[in-house]
């Protein structure tokens, strides 16, 4: 079986075999060489002076940024069920918020973010997902994080960077929190988030010395000596090692290998008659949305393709069908992807085959690679 869902991605074999080694405890000297080796990986993708990995799924991290750095009142984007969770997390935790909402298929525009902070003097912290990824949306994080600076430099901009990390590159320059997960580009189990944080990040966590598990004043006491407060997941971590070496840290041959294969298989689906669902498309996943068909062509990939693809969430639930590129992709893996979509639309009498999305697939994916 094909895994081809956006979250979890398939862990190649040679990390599975990192992790499969005897266990070391998480106070030796030996797990911090590994905890440091993967520390330095990470700054040098994300370029921002520190970093934070905590034993947590995404939205740990999530919740660490709201408590820490939402001090008088959060501003999000809702433009999805990740977006949706800023605004839980702030009100769970009677953080006063206000949300940004929009459809899930429409980024957020820099006027109506600006609109609301004119609105809302009392902001400090602005909340946004890079890649929404219950709709496959990319929003202009850059721009409005950029805007935003200039309107007040100390609102603290956090962006849910999780399915965006790894797989792009990221201009971090205005950015003060950037949130990551293992099972995303990293191609690691679930259970590790990933927090860069700026320099005024930095001292705002370490001033307000907020929670207690998640209370990154105590983390980055910790970590900048290459340990945890508490457990850390040493499998993951020995994991992450793994990934930096066998990419060898060439970001950009990944960057450049992700666009062109998300760039190629979008075309090959509207080439199909598709309908791409999210205005400002995402590279971390092509998003198709058909109201009619979306669930019994999910239904058909698996059971005669072997192939796994994601629906959607919420009132997108039987709507969408959501297929990753995030990770390393070997081209016959995605040529399959997009040769089963046609089988399949063929099996339900939509179109006949006729290998269209294969010629179009490697027609734009050569193109964009050269």
């Amino acid at each position: 079986m094909l895994l081809f869902t956006p979250g979890p991605t398939p862990i190649p074999e040679s990390i599975r075999k990192a992790m499969s080694e005897p266990t070391l405890h998480h106070r030796t000297p030996e797990f911090e060489a590994i905890f440091a080796s993967a520390r330095a990986g990470l700054l040098e993708l994300i370029k921002m002076p520190e970093v934070l990995m905590l034993a947590s799924s995404g939205s740990g991290a999530m919740e660490a940024c709201v408590c820490t750095f939402g001090q008088k009142k959060v501003l999000s984007v809702n433009s999805g069920k990740f977006g949706e969770r800023f605004g839980k997390i702030a009100k769970a935790h009677k953080i006063p918020y206000r949300e940004i909402i929009n459809e899930w298929d429409t980024p957020a525009s820099l006027e109506e973010v600006q609109k609301a902070l004119e609105e809302e003097k009392d902001v400090d912290c602005f909340c946004i997902q890079m890649c929404e990824s219950a709709g496959g949306l990319r929003h202009n994080v850059e721009q409005i994080a950029k805007a935003i600076k200039a309107y007040n430099p100390n609102i603290i901009v956090v962006v849910d960077a999780i399915t965006a990390m790894g797989v792009e590159a990221i201009d971090t320059t205005h950015i003060d929190a950037l949130i990551g997960g293992s099972q995303k580009a990293f191609m690691l189990p679930p259970g590790l988030s990933i927090i860069g944080l700026s320099k005024l990040a930095i001292d705002v966590a370490n001033e307000r010395d907020v929670g207690f598990y998640f209370n990154l004043k105590t983390e980055l006491k910790n970590q900048a000596q290459n340990t945890t407060a508490w457990t850390a997941p040493t499998t993951i971590i020995t994991g992450l090692k793994k990934y930096f070496e066998l990419i060898n840290n060439d970001f950009e041959s990944i960057y450049k290998a992700t666009k062109a294969r998300s760039l190629a298989t979008q075309k090959a689906l509207e080439s199909l008659g598709l309908n791409i669902y999210p205005k400002s498309p995402a590279i971390a996943m092509n998003t198709i949305y058909d109201e009619a068909n979306a669930a019994p062509l999910r239904k058909i990939l698996k059971s005669e393709f072997n192939l796994n693809v994601a629906g959607g969430q919420d009132k997108l639930k039987t709507s969408l069908i959501r297929i990753n590129q995030m990770g390393l992709i070997p081209i016959e893996q995605s040529l399959w992807v997009v040769n089963a979509i046609e089988l399949a639309l063929a099996s339900l009498n939509i179109r006949p085959f006729n290998g269209e999305a294969n010629k179009i697939f490697l027609q734009h994916y050569y193109a964009l690679q050269s």
